[in-house]
């Protein structure tokens, strides 16, 4: 075991783009475990756009990470010391233990895997938070039915290639959006959506009115911004907007830019609704057997960013996600 815990702690807060100086790399003493606790090797950190809203002190559905506080981070820990019952050395478990390299926990909010079925970084992704999302943003709140049409911004990411797929599953129309053609051609060519147009190229009104001709029945929105704007031109009778993010906004420093064409709604009969997948807690279980079902037939493929290296490349490797520089789920293995 490491003498030294290396850590990353929130300097000041952002204003834009997460800068250098906005966080401090700091290094303390690795602790020892206290009855009823356990302690823990970082192996694998999650990386995720809504890490950015953390950063900023105003009222969302976490408290704001403090100044000087570890910075907030889902992560894959491996047991090496423990007095606590339920956990041993060796066990993997995932929780939210911050951007550090070691852990003292006292078993609150942490969760054993098995990593023999599915690699560590995978319970950070499709087996996780993102998987989760996916899952109950659109069975849930996107109430999908069999053989709509689905769109869903940014779906090269880590939320985005789990919804189409399930959709698919579902036997639905999906079109992605994504910025790029090397990130369309995945969706389509590799994870079976039916088209995806590129943001950055296409013109996304044009572009539905060809991939989505009877309009629009659920819209998974990571986005925000002109594009939400633009899908809303298209929804069909009674659709469902699906509010999971905003990602095109979350360094803006102007205030965010909201839906001008949100009239649609009303024309439309149609509803948006944002979500917290935290209030899904106790139905986890479900999502994770079916997911893990999916996957193990074929139907849900895993895409995986991972980046190797130490806690002191998580900021450079957080921006990554508001660059549009990662495919599917961004991770941070320690080396």
């Amino acid at each position: 075991m490491s003498a030294t815990n290396r850590q990353i702690r929130l300097a000041a807060r952002p204003v834009g783009e997460a800068k250098a100086d906005d966080w401090q790399h700091c290094s303390g003493p690795v602790e020892e475990p206290g009855p009823g606790k356990f302690a823990g090797r970082t192996r694998v950190v999650s990386l995720d756009p809504a890490m950015r809203g953390w950063l900023d002190d105003r009222p969302s559905y976490l408290p704001p990470v403090g100044i000087g506080e570890v910075m907030r981070a889902g992560s894959v820990v491996e047991v090496t010391a423990s007095n606590h019952p339920g956990f041993q050395p060796g066990d993997h478990v995932v929780g939210m233990f911050g951007v550090q390299e070691h852990v003292i926990s006292d078993g609150r909010g942490a969760l054993k895997i098995d990593t023999s079925l599915a690699p560590p970084s995978t319970f950070l992704g499709a087996l996780g938070m993102p998987g989760m999302t996916a899952y109950f943003g659109l069975l849930d709140v996107g109430a999908l039915k069999d053989g709509e049409t689905v769109v869903v911004s940014g779906a090269a990411g880590a939320v985005g290639t789990i919804v189409g797929q399930i959709a698919k599953a579902k036997g639905c129309r999906v079109v992605g959006i994504a910025g790029g053609r090397e990130k369309c051609a995945l969706l389509t060519d590799e994870l079976g959506f039916d088209a995806a147009i590129d943001y950055r190229a296409d013109d996304i009104r044009t572009a539905l009115r060809r991939h989505a001709p009877d309009g629009v029945d659920v819209y998974f929105d990571n986005v925000g911004g002109d594009v939400l704007d633009a899908v809303l031109t298209r929804l069909s009778m009674h659709a469902r907007v699906v509010i999971c993010g905003a990602i095109s906004q979350y360094n803006n420093a102007a205030p965010v830019k909201g839906p001008s064409n949100y009239l649609t709604l009303l024309v439309r009969r149609a509803r948006m609704e944002g979500f917290v997948v935290f209030d899904y807690a106790e139905c986890y279980p479900e999502a994770a057997r079916d997911l893990s079902a999916w996957i193990a037939d074929g139907r849900v493929k895993v895409k995986e960013h991972v980046v190797r290296g130490t806690v002191d490349d998580f900021p450079e490797t957080l921006n990554m996600l508001f660059r549009g520089e990662n495919v599917g789920k961004l991770v941070l293995e320690l080396t």
